[in-house]
């Protein structure tokens, strides 16, 4: 389930343009995604900067994204991480919360919910 104007009034910590495409400008997000998202933030206790949230089919190629990437379908968002312990902080509560599917970055931490792809999983790049 998408998104509406009257979720996103609902949501405490992010704003629509911060899953933006920059590609297209879409942002459709998955609404379970985007609650779970707003509360790791809160478990988080800072900041959490989205560096990709929904992709289109073209900007995901550009990128290098698998061809079934949970971006493509607003179930999925990569949230920078600058130093060791955020990264803990972060898996931590995402564990907790109960993502199912986590990818670890040196510089980045990938979070999504798509039931499509195999899960749990937790890999590296």
């Amino acid at each position: 389930m998408r998104m509406t104007k009257e979720d996103w009034k609902l949501v405490k910590y992010f704003k629509p343009e911060e899953f933006r495409c920059p590609c297209c400008n879409r942002v459709d997000m998955d609404k379970i995604f985007v609650f779970m998202l707003d509360g790791l933030r809160e478990l988080v206790g800072a900041p959490l900067h989205i560096t990709s949230g929904f992709r289109c089919e073209k900007h995901n190629k550009e990128v290098g994204g698998s061809p079934n990437s949970a971006h493509l379908r607003g179930k999925a968002a990569d949230i920078l991480v600058t130093d060791s312990e955020m990264r803990w902080r972060i898996l931590k509560f995402a564990f907790l919360l109960g993502f199912p599917r986590i990818g670890i970055g040196q510089t980045f931490i990938h979070l999504d919910i798509d039931d499509s792809l195999p899960s749990p999983r937790v890999w590296l790049y």
